[in-house]
C-alpha cells in the first residue's frame, strides 16, 4: 500500500473519530442540558454558554468535513484544540485529575488537524 493512501486512512480515521467526539459532547449538551450545566458550574464555567458551544460544535464538524474554506477548517480545529485544552485544565483544576481520555482527544485532534494538512494541499483547498 502506498504511503499516500495510508496516510489518507489515518486522515479519515482520526478525522472520523474527532467528528464523532465532539458531535457526541454536543448531543449530550443540546438533551441533557441540565445535567451539563451543573457539570459546568461545578467547573466555574457559567451555565449559558452550554448551547452556544453546542452549536459551535456543530458548525466545527460541518467545517472540517466540508473543507472548502482552509480558513474555516483551521479555525474548527483550533477551536477543538482549545476546547479540550480548556477542559482538562478545568478538570485537573476542579481536582479531577488528569484524564487519559483528555490526552487521547488532544492527540486525535493533532493527527487528524497534521495529515489533513497534507490531504487539503493535495486538493488545493481554497483560503
Amino acid at each position: 500500500m502506498k504511503q499516500t493512501s495510508i496516510k489518507n486512512i489515518l486522515y479519515w480515521v482520526s478525522t472520523i473519530l474527532v467528528c464523532a467526539m465532539f458531535l457526541y459532547s454536543a448531543q449530550m449538551y443540546f438533551f441533557n442540558t441540565a445535567m451539563i450545566e451543573g457539570y459546568f458550574k461545578s467547573l466555574n464555567y457559567p451555565a449559558y454558554i452550554v448551547i452556544p458551544l453546542a452549536i459551535i460544535k456543530v458548525l466545527g464538524v460541518i467545517m472540517i468535513l466540508w473543507r472548502k474554506s482552509a480558513w474555516l477548517t483551521e479555525w474548527a480545529y483550533a477551536g477543538f484544540f482549545f476546547d479540550v485544552i480548556l477542559a482538562t485544565v478545568a478538570h485537573y483544576d476542579a481536582g479531577h485529575g488528569l484524564f487519559g481520555m483528555s490526552f487521547y482527544t488532544i492527540f486525535i485532534v493533532l493527527v487528524s488537524y497534521f495529515l489533513g494538512k497534507g490531504v487539503r494541499q493535495k486538493n488545493k483547498l481554497v483560503i
